[in-house]
């Protein structure tokens, strides 16, 4: 089966779940300083290792229990290899390979610790091509440090999580964030029409609504035309690139906050924004997220109710926990 996606929501045929296995915090460097932590005047007390046991086995069981609710849908899953040599983890395929028709990109990752992590899912990537990874110091703007008006980015050099991105095919909307600058929106751009069968896809970039850090908390692409947007970020509809704003909004509903493990919290509360879709009608969401539930369904969106325990301790949804290879075109 080729690899072959080019939108968040059509018919999914083939997709990489992540797992818990040996997720850890790296110690401490200037990237996750400055991306992860810019929020702390003082960084002592910040946990660096392996993640609690009862993380990483609750975690397991619940994307276990997502696997086989995909594979009962007919959809074709794969895994990262289960590692211990990982330098974060391999909870969130999303965030470091991007996919657009039959190519793919391990992206110009924020956190150094990340770089090599699409590595682990190979062979399900073969073929994949790897951007530059700029290595100095000044790529990091450490001003940063208590002021979240200030990215934590410089525009040295292209860098942008994969995370960073959702797409409409023809259309591609950017966040431009601690996690990805305003050249890595244009490095993209220039990757997807060098290689892609299609010419002209323009790559349209969000900024000044959300600083930390991935754009799947704040917009969720459901269909052709229809989106759920996080109204804390997304004030109206003119925030959006001109392409997005005839489209239908359903305004996200407040979360509902389930928590995370103490001392370890790498999310917001808004989860409920990270979903995944199946296909046009039917979504995963976190099991506690009723309103939004409500919300998707009276558009139509059929929406399947699972556990992520750790979500918020992790820094991760359904949607950060995947990776779309495969969707039928409709």
């Amino acid at each position: 089966m080729n690899i072959y996606s080019t939108n968040e929501w059509d018919p999914l045929k083939k997709v990489i779940v992540g797992v818990a296995d040996y997720c850890r915090i790296p110690e401490m460097d200037k990237s996750l300083r400055c991306i992860n932590y810019a929020d702390k005047e003082n960084v002592s007390e910040v946990k660096s290792g392996l993640y609690p046991d009862q993380v990483i086995e609750e975690s397991n069981e619940d994307l276990d229990i997502f696997v086989n609710f995909l594979k009962g849908e007919g959809v074709e899953v794969v895994r990262p290899n289960r590692s211990s040599k990982v330098e974060y983890y391999n909870y969130c395929p999303r965030d470091t390979v991007f996919v657009y028709e039959e190519k793919l990109l391990a992206t110009p990752m924020s956190l150094r610790a990340r770089s090599r992590e699409y590595r682990h899912m190979l062979p399900h990537v073969a073929g994949i091509e790897v951007s530059p990874q700029y290595k100095k110091d000044d790529l990091y703007d450490e001003s940063c440090i208590g002021d979240p008006n200030k990215l934590a980015l410089t525009e040295v050099a292209p860098c942008f999580d994969a995370a960073n991105i959702i797409r409409a095919n023809e259309d591609i909307l950017y966040l431009v964030s601690n996690s990805g600058n305003k050249a890595g929106a244009t490095y993209l751009e220039n990757w997807i029409n060098n290689s892609a069968e299609r010419v002209n896809v323009k790559v349209h970039t969000l900024e000044d609504v959300y600083s930390y850090m991935h754009i799947d908390s704040t917009i969720a692409f459901l269909r052709e035309g229809l989106l759920l947007a996080n109204p804390l970020r997304i004030k109206n509809k003119d925030v959006l690139p001109l392409p997005f704003q005839n489209w239908d909004i359903i305004w996200s509903p407040e979360p509902v906050d389930i928590g995370h493990y103490p001392g370890y919290c790498n999310s917001s509360a808004w989860i409920n924004v990270n979903l995944f879709s199946v296909n046009p009608n039917l979504v995963v969401l976190e099991e506690h997220q009723d309103p939004t539930r409500k919300a998707l369904e009276s558009h139509g969106i059929e929406c399947a109710m699972l556990p992520l325990r750790h979500s918020r301790t992790l820094g991760g949804c359904f949607h950060c926990c995947t990776l779309d290879l495969v969707r039928e075109v409709s």
